[in-house]
C-alpha cells in the first residue's frame, strides 16, 4: 500500500547549530500493544531534523488495512445453515428492477403524456392567431377580393388591446406551469393518480372542444363573408384565443388546488413504526390517497428517522463477561449401566435441569438490564475519549491568511492537513465506531474527506463528529444515497382510495419494514371563559408560625 507523507520545511537564519535528530515510532513489543495496533488503522512515524540548512518535519501516515472498519464484524445465522452479508441483498432477484425498460416506461409515461398534452394546449392559442395570417383558410376565401381579405385580417385598436392582454396571460400561464408542474416525478406509484388523471382528461376535452369550434367557426364565417351574410373579423379570432387562455388559467388554478393545496390541511395523524428496531414517529397528515401517503411517509423517513443499524440488534458482550462466562447447567454421565446409582444420579440430573430453567428464565431480564447498562457506559466512555482526542487534534491546525507570513513550515491544503491530524484521533474514532457498530458506514477515505471539508470551513470538533455521534437522518448513510429507492406497498384496501380512520398499510424494503397506522384528528371544541377582573385579587394570610 502506498505511503503518504506530508513534508514541511522551515528556513533557518541561524547557522552553526549542532545537528539534532529525534525519532518517534509506535512499537509492538508487548502483547497488549500488538493487539491494540491490530485494531488501529494507522501507524505514525514522525522525524524531526534540526541542522544548518533548516528544520524538516515529516509526518508519515502508514495505512495498515483498507477495510479498517470491517475486520471485526461478522453476520451469521443462528438457526440457518446459510449466512450472508447485507450487501448481497442487491444481488437478489428483482434487485435491479429499476434499470429495466418496463420500469422506465412506468416511471416516465405519465409525465411525458401530460407534458405533451400541456405543450399542445399552451401552443394552441398561438396557432389560432397564426393560422389566418398564414393563409390556411385561403381555399375558403379564394372568391374574395384583396380588399376583402385585407379587411378580414385587419386589427384595430380594440384588437391590439386584446392582443396585449393575450400576451400577458400567456406569460403568466407559462410561469405558473413552470413553477408548479415542470419537475421530475419524485415517485412511481403502482396506481394512477386520480386527481391528475381528472385534470388531464379535462384539459384534453377542453383543447379538442376549442379546436373543433375554432375550425367550424372559421370555415362558416369565411363562407358567410363570401356570400355577404356576415363579415368575419380578425378581432373575433383574437377574442376566441383569449377566452381559450382564460380557460387554461382556470384549469391551472383547479390543478393547483387539487394537487398542491388540498392535502395541506391536517386531517389525520399517522404513526410510523420501523421493524425490527422499533423506532417510531408520528406526523400530522392531510387528505391523501394511500399510495400518495406512502410516498409522503418515505420522504419523512429518509429525512427524519435515524439510520437503521442491523449490527446493533445484539448488544456486544464486554470482555469481562467473555472471560468469566460459564454455564449454570450441571452435566452428568448417563452412559453407565442401569443400576441404582445410575438411576439415582439420573433423577438428580432431571431435578437439577428442571430447577435451572425457571431460574434462568426469571433472571433473563436482569441480564438484559445489566448488558444494556454496561453497553451504555462503554459508549459514553468511548464518546468522551473521542471528543477529547478530536479537540486536542484540532488545536494543532491553524489557518493562515494569504498575506500572513507562514511560520512553522510550508503551508498545506485542507486534505493534507486532514492527513496530518487524522492519526492523533484515529484510534479513539475507530474504537467508538466499533462499539457503536458503525464501521461498515465509514471508510478511511470518507472520513478524511469529511475532515478536510471541516478544516476548510473552520468547523469545530463537535461539527466534525456530528455524523458519528448523531446517526440521523437515514440519507446521511452513504449506502442509502441512491438515485432510486424501491419499496413494496402492502394494504388491504385499494391504493387510490383516500385515507380513513383506521387505515393500516405497510412499506417493505429488504429487512426494513414500516408499519403505518392512520387515525383521524379529533374535533376541538373551544369555548370562551371570561374571568371577572375583581376575582384576580389576593390576601396574605398571616399566622404566628409564619415567618415573612
Amino acid at each position: 500500500m502506498d505511503t503518504e507523507s506530508v513534508l514541511s520545511e522551515q528556513s533557518s537564519k541561524s547557522k552553526g547549530k549542532s545537528h539534532k535528530s529525534y525519532h518517534y515510532h509506535r512499537s509492538n513489543r508487548s502483547s497488549k500493544s500488538k493487539k491494540d495496533d491490530k485494531m488501529a488503522p494507522f501507524q505514525t512515524a514522525v522525524t524531526l531534523d534540526d541542522n544548518r540548512d533548516g528544520e524538516v518535519i515529516e509526518v508519515q501516515i502508514l495505512p495498515q488495512d483498507e477495510n479498517w472498519g470491517e475486520n471485526t464484524t461478522a453476520v451469521t445465522g443462528n438457526t440457518s445453515e446459510q449466512s450472508g452479508s447485507l450487501e448481497d441483498l442487491a444481488l437478489w432477484p428483482g434487485g435491479n428492477q429499476e434499470t429495466g425498460l418496463l420500469f422506465l416506461c412506468h416511471r416516465y409515461i405519465g409525465s411525458v403524456f401530460t407534458g405533451i398534452l400541456s405543450v399542445i394546449s399552451f401552443l394552441s392559442p398561438l396557432l389560432m392567431l397564426a393560422l389566418p395570417k398564414l393563409g390556411v383558410f385561403s381555399s375558403v376565401t379564394s372568391n374574395l377580393t384583396s380588399q376583402q381579405k385585407a379587411a378580414l385580417l385587419a386589427c384595430g385598436s380594440e384588437c391590439k388591446g386584446m392582443l396585449l392582454s393575450f400576451t400577458f396571460k400567456m406569460i403568466l400561464l407559462a410561469v405558473g406551469a413552470w413553477a408548479v408542474f415542470l419537475r421530475q416525478p419524485r415517485a412511481t406509484m403502482p396506481r394512477i393518480f386520480i386527481f391528475r388523471a381528472i385534470v388531464v382528461v379535462f384539459l384534453f376535452v377542453c383543447t379538442i372542444a376549442y379546436w373543433l369550434f375554432f375550425i367550424v367557426q372559421m370555415t362558416e364565417g369565411a363562407r358567410a363573408t363570401v356570400t355577404g351574410e356576415d363579415v368575419l373579423e380578425y378581432r373575433v379570432v383574437v377574442s376566441y384565443a383569449s377566452s381559450f387562455v382564460d380557460a387554461l388559467l382556470f384549469i391551472h388554478y383547479i390543478t393547483v388546488v387539487l394537487i398542491e393545496i388540498r392535502h395541506l390541511q391536517p386531517a389525520f395523524y399517522i404513526k410510523v413504526t420501523r421493524s425490527p428496531d422499533g423506532d417510531s414517529k408520528s406526523y400530522a397528515i392531510g387528505q391523501l390517497s394511500i399510495q400518495r401517503a406512502a410516498v409522503w411517509v418515505l420522504q419523512k423517513y429518509y429525512t427524519e428517522f435515524s439510520i437503521y443499524n442491523p449490527y446493533l440488534e445484539k448488544l456486544p458482550v464486554s470482555k469481562s463477561k467473555k472471560n468469566h462466562s460459564h454455564s449454570s447447567f450441571k452435566f452428568y454421565d448417563v452412559d453407565g449401566g442401569f443400576n441404582n446409582s445410575t438411576l439415582q444420579s439420573g433423577g438428580e440430573c432431571n431435578r437439577s435441569v428442571s430447577n435451572v430453567h425457571p431460574r434462568r428464565r426469571d433472571s433473563s431480564h436482569n441480564e438484559r438490564f445489566y448488558e444494556e447498562h454496561d453497553y451504555e457506559r462503554r459508549v459514553k466512555k468511548r464518546r468522551a475519549r473521542l471528543i477529547t482526542a478530536t479537540e486536542e487534534a484540532f488545536t494543532h491546525i491553524k489557518r493562515t491568511g494569504h498575506q500572513e507570513p507562514v511560520v512553522g513550515g510550508v503551508p498545506m491544503d485542507s486534505y493534507e492537513a486532514a492527513q496530518a491530524v487524522f492519526p492523533s484521533l484515529a484510534r479513539a474514532l475507530q474504537k467508538y465506531l466499533r462499539v457503536t457498530r458503525q464501521q461498515p458506514r465509514h471508510s478511511v477515505e470518507s472520513i478524511l474527506s469529511h475532515l478536510a471539508m471541516c478544516l476548510s470551513h473552520d468547523l469545530s470538533p463537535r461539527a466534525f463528529l456530528e455524523p458519528f455521534l448523531i446517526p440521523a437522518p437515514v440519507l446521511q448513510n452513504e449506502k442509502e444515497q441512491k438515485e432510486i429507492q424501491s419499496w413494496s406497498l402492502i394494504c388491504d384496501e385499494l391504493l387510490t382510495r383516500p385515507l380513513q380512520n383506521g387505515t393500516v398499510f405497510q412499506l417493505l424494503q429488504n429487512e426494513v419494514s414500516l408499519i403505518c397506522s392512520v387515525h383521524a384528528l379529533p374535533h376541538f371544541n373551544i369555548s370562551e371563559e371570561v374571568i371577572h377582573p375583581k376575582s384576580n385579587r389576593f390576601v396574605l394570610r398571616m399566622s404566628s408560625e409564619t415567618s415573612v
